[in-house]
């Protein structure tokens, strides 16, 4: 059997390898196929009837062997990606872009300015609840308010630094223009 298994492995190897690795295009199962066609062909081997030739009879294994191993690796891709709703997500990049991110960061620098300018309770509110974000009883929690103080509060002080930054934003186009 020895030298029945040399004679197969020195005329057909590369002609099972290459047909395997084209099926399923990756080396390394490629190679793990290849050794369970040669496992098959000599457990067989007694078996063969020489109805063709020795080739097509190995190619024959190699292609049920390539099959099953895509059939197994297809079922358990496909339960894999059944995880997925694609339609659902989306692939796109939202990461912003550089310029995009300087922007983003003059504009709050913009804002923390003037935040300086709103008074301290409207300062704590703003950084408790947008930059902390920690939520109306939290913040009420923390500065020992009641939870209406702080809605009120937070509106006063959303309104002062809206017109703080509006102000600053109106000063900055009159002196371009």
């Amino acid at each position: 059997m020895d030298n029945v298994f040399d004679r197969l492995y020195e005329h057909y190897h590369t002609n099972l390898f290459q047909f395997i690795f084209y099926m399923v295009k990756n080396r390394a199962v490629a190679e793990e196929l290849v050794q369970e066609v040669y496992i098959k062909v000599l457990r067989s081997y007694q078996n063969y009837e020489e109805r063709s030739n020795e080739k097509t009879w190995l190619l024959a294994i190699a292609r049920n062997v390539a099959i099953d191993y895509l059939r197994t690796h297809n079922r358990r891709t496909s339960r894999w990606l059944s995880k997925f709703d694609f339609n659902k997500q989306q692939t796109e990049d939202n990461a912003p872009l550089p310029d995009e991110i300087l922007v983003q960061k003059e504009e709050v620098q913009r804002v923390y300015t003037c935040l300086r300018g709103c008074t301290l309770d409207q300062q704590q509110v703003l950084i408790l609840r947008y930059i902390q974000e920690l939520s109306v009883n939290e913040t009420a929690e923390i500065l020992n308010w009641s939870i209406s103080k702080v809605k009120t509060t937070q509106h006063r002080a959303i309104k002062a630094l809206r017109e703080l930054v509006d102000d600053q934003t109106n000063s900055q186009l009159k002196g371009v223009l």
